[in-house]
């Protein structure tokens, strides 16, 4: 598998958005309505699958296109090609506020990276979109990245989102926990599971959930401070049908009793 060699820029600081320069007949793969703009002479299609298997039959598109859907993702995938003469650029933004992670896939252990089911956001034409299924049940029901993650394959350049600040972390033979849902992705050497954040007491009263992700194993990771997840419930905390009582102790209690 050989991905285009394609160039990149990252623009802005809190809502950022990657600028790619396109050599003549080079192609960016991406999701659905991410475009932001694309220059005269670049042009777009929209098809089933990311296009890495050119003689790929048409049921195993449709397959593969299907599996999208589990993910949460929309059914096609947008192509992007320089048709014109000379270099042209094409720019995408994330679909909330966050940092915009390039991550080269020659350099991820295996040419392999397990990413959050909403976290792709383009990628060199080349580039293989999967599922990849976690096995262990309980970071399946509580781990907040659900059963079903995308795994991304290649040579070339990937581009993944995230909410607010992303750290990338290295473990070597260690553990590490983390917040679940803040799991950003993860190179397939790490074993990703969960486990209880502490006794009964810390768990109910702690204000860190009940459960915490885990990460184990030789390999990096990205992290990300404020999910969208996250912040959708922090927000909501001010909204219209919030109660004023609701960030007083007796208030968080008595939230607990309501239907």
């Amino acid at each position: 598998m050989i991905s285009h060699e394609i160039d990149y820029k990252i623009i802005g600081d809190d809502i950022q958005v990657v600028e790619i320069e396109l050599d003549p007949n080079e192609t960016v793969i991406a999701e659905a309505g991410a475009m932001l703009f694309m220059e005269d002479g670049i042009q777009f299609e929209t098809k089933m699958g990311d296009g890495s298997e050119a003689n790929q039959s048409v049921m195993g598109k449709i397959f593969q296109a299907g599996t999208r859907l589990l993910t949460g993702e929309s059914l096609f995938m947008t192509h992007f090609t320089n048709r014109g003469v000379g270099k042209k650029k094409v720019a995408f933004s994330a679909p909330y506020p966050g940092t915009v992670m390039p991550i080269d896939l020659s350099k991820i252990y295996g040419n392999e990276l397990i990413v959050q089911k909403d976290g792709f956001l383009c990628a060199a034409m080349g580039t293989s979109m999967k599922i990849h299924f976690n096995q262990r049940f309980g970071s399946g029901l509580f781990g907040g990245e659900g059963f079903i993650l995308q795994k991304l394959k290649g040579d070339g350049m990937a581009f993944v989102h995230a909410g607010g600040v992303v750290m990338e972390k290295q473990l070597n033979n260690e553990t590490l926990r983390i917040d679940t849902g803040c799991v950003v992705a993860f190179e397939q050497s790490l074993s990703f599971d969960i486990q209880r954040s502490g006794g009964l007491k810390s768990m109910v009263f702690g204000g860190e959930g009940m459960f915490l992700a885990t990460l184990r194993g030789t390999g990096r990771c990205w992290i990300q401070s404020m999910p969208i997840s996250k912040l959708i419930q922090r927000l909501s905390a001010y909204g219209p049908n919030s109660r004023k009582e609701s960030g007083s102790v007796i208030g968080g209690l008595g939230s607990l009793f309501e239907d």
